[in-house]
């Protein structure tokens, strides 16, 4: 008798809410996805790095920028599956969906400081949005936790629109 495969496990990641002085949030169409879904900046955590250095790192790459202080934490991890077509073919195989640490961050610089096109680049356009905005513009399968995170940091959206 042979046993079961186990199921893939969850990759542990960041995300960033990168929010602007307008209290607008930073989302990038990613380069390898459908045209009109985006999203905000994410990425896995190497092992032994922090959740707030990874976040930190992450932002530096794929936005271009770390000009920016952390302004708040979510208060969990957030999970989402993968759709089943896509299990087994993104991240080697080795993940059925990602456990996340947000963060909300405070963009310091100018939008000229944005600089997408990096070494790796992920997006391939990007632009300020309204947090209310965000579930609509992301792919159904994380519209969940996105809900979940307007909830969370839309108070802070407001802080910074009116610390200018």
């Amino acid at each position: 008798m042979t046993a079961e495969p186990e199921p893939p496990a969850y990759r542990p990641c960041v995300g960033i809410m990168l929010i602007n002085r307008h209290g607008l949030v930073f989302v990038g169409q990613r380069c390898d996805g459908p045209r009109g879904a985006w999203q905000m900046p994410q990425g896995g955590i190497d092992e032994g790095e922090s959740p707030r250095a990874a976040a930190i790192r992450e932002l530096r790459e794929e936005v271009g920028t770390d000009n920016a202080e952390i302004i708040g934490e979510s208060a969990d991890w957030y999970r989402y599956d993968l759709p089943e077509e896509l299990i087994g073919k993104v991240w080697r195989g080795r993940y059925r969906g990602q456990i996340q640490k947000w963060f909300a961050m405070r963009f310091l610089g100018q939008d000229s400081d944005i600089v997408i096109d990096t070494h790796e680049p992920e997006f391939d356009a990007w632009q300020w949005v309204a947090v209310d905005d965000l579930p609509r513009l992301i792919v159904p399968f994380k519209r969940e936790v996105y809900a979940a995170l307007v909830q969370e940091f839309s108070r802070l959206c407001q802080t910074s629109a009116a610390s200018r």
